[in-house]
């Protein structure tokens, strides 16, 4: 009796003494925040009558019966995305030109009057076909402005687009990603009126409805725009967020197409109120439409790797955008690249270092094991090693089995109780002492710091700040 008494204090004692996780830090991301996060390359495919008028910006008098691609193989397209390591693609259904790559029901100004197919064409059903049939998810990009209709500036140009909206997503839907821009007004053709029109960014599309009008055919889908609300502009087109990237920002503020921000897009806010995370978009090539003279312009391997270094790399997703050509297919130095990139990727990260490390923290919650630091190296995300509620200043050190040249350290907080780390420092043990070798600021979902192959057995991560405790659930060293 009095063992079994003892046996049941222990449980009891044992129970009472079982460390809490931390609380989060808000604001935090949604469930289709962190599926997104986690997809962390998508591409995007820019495919209409400019392709076949060499032209970015149609002005939108062009006729439908310049569309007229030899053959569209979207199963090509999807089966060398998914080989390279993209995970979804967005599609220009309508351009800023006003034309449309689906027979729609409200305009003439669609693939319907061009040769393809003899009329039968519908760009947008085949790359939902090929997407369904290759497991990559889809999207769509539908211009809010558009050159073409004579009644853009007026309300009834927002029931256009509505309806145009209800079309894609219930005919060619899950989207999971719908995708808009501040390109919003200025010359074009508008039906032969031939001249400027200028529009209330902040008012006319009136978004908010605009938005819960798709959210009623389907709640789960992630939008993007300069101000979200899903995911954010990362503020150029050049290839990189900054060097300190929040994924949070405090959206009230802006609006599609607002000037003078582009460096808080690029860098959101340490006290945003909204996770609000940045997308970068850019194009493999100089013009995101397919030309001939830029075939020998493709952005090479190791241009693509440094773009994602400043994507990906700094707490973003990278969108690429890898145009069709005439032919209505990726051209082969598109594909050589993009092949090349891969290989590139799998290269420089297939073999984590730290894997096989001792690995220490100078703090652990509680001193409990479902915090410890053996969690950075687990492979699992879910599990995180953190510090106690009153420790920021903290250090994670590895100790590799022998000396080995470092190129990358990989980190990646453990979002789902928010983004913390403000700065810290990365040092290597060298003849007898520690060397600093690397300063950052922000992780967030993923960080990649260049440690420009110093040899070492020994580094630590230094935690010099942050909002909250550190959270950490991901080392790696290649």
């Amino acid at each position: 009796m009095h063992k079994l008494l003892i046996l049941i204090f222990g449980l009891v004692i044992a129970s009472c003494s079982q460390v809490t996780p931390p609380e989060a830090c808000l604001p935090l991301p949604s469930k289709e925040q962190l599926a997104w996060h986690q997809m962390e390359m998508n591409a995007f495919v820019h495919f209409t009558t400019n392709t076949f008028t060499d032209k970015e910006w149609g002005y939108g008098d062009e006729s439908p019966a310049v569309f007229n691609p030899d053959t569209v193989n979207t199963d090509q397209w999807v089966s060398v995305l998914k080989e390279t390591g993209f995970k979804g693609v967005i599609l220009t259904c309508k351009h800023h030109d006003g034309f449309c790559l689906w027979p729609s029901e409200y305009t003439d100004h669609t693939i319907a009057k061009s040769p393809y197919l003899n009329g039968n064409g519908n760009i947008v059903k085949q790359l939902r076909e090929s997407c369904t049939a290759q497991d990559m998810k889809f999207g769509v990009y539908l211009s809010p402005w558009d050159r073409n209709r004579s009644d853009y500036g007026q309300p009834s140009y927002i029931e256009y687009y509505r309806n145009q909206l209800k079309e894609l997503f219930n005919a060619y839907g899950p989207v999971f990603e719908m995708w808009f821009d501040g390109a919003n007004g200025g010359d074009g053709y508008y039906g032969g009126a031939k001249e400027e029109r200028r529009i209330d960014k902040q008012k006319y599309y009136d978004w908010p409805t605009t938005l819960d009008l798709v959210r009623e055919i389907q709640d789960d889908v992630i939008f993007f725009s300069d101000a979200g609300p899903g995911v954010r502009w990362c503020g150029n087109e050049s290839g990189f967020v900054n060097e300190t990237c929040w994924s949070t920002i405090t959206p009230d503020t802006l609006y599609a197409g607002k000037g003078g921000i582009e460096h808080l897009l690029s860098t959101g806010s340490e006290d945003g109120t909204a996770w609000l995370p940045a997308e970068v978009d850019v194009s493999i090539r100089p013009g995101w439409f397919y030309h001939a003279s830029e075939d020998s312009l493709v952005k090479t391997a190791d241009e693509l790797f440094d773009i994602y270094l400043t994507s990906v790399g700094r707490g973003a997703l990278l969108l690429l955008n890898i145009p069709p050509d005439r032919r209505g297919v990726f051209h082969e130095n598109d594909v050589a690249s993009l092949k090349a990139f891969k290989a590139k990727l799998d290269e420089t990260f297939s073999n984590n270092y730290a894997k096989d490390a001792t690995i220490l923290a100078s703090n652990v919650r509680g001193g409990s094991s479902d915090y410890c630091a053996t969690n950075l190296i687990d492979s699992n995300r879910d599990t995180y090693w953190c510090t106690d509620d009153n420790v920021i200043g903290s250090t994670i050190e590895v100790a590799l089995k022998h000396e080995t040249q470092l190129n990358y350290l990989v980190l990646q907080e453990y979002i789902e109780l928010g983004q913390r780390i403000k700065k810290f420092s990365v040092e290597v043990y060298q003849n007898g002492n520690w060397k600093s070798i690397a300063n950052a600021t922000t992780v967030g979902y993923k960080r990649i710091l260049p440690l420009n192959g110093v040899k070492a057995d020994k580094l630590r991560v230094v935690i010099e700040d942050a909002k909250a405790c550190p959270v950490i659930s991901t080392l790696g060293i290649y």
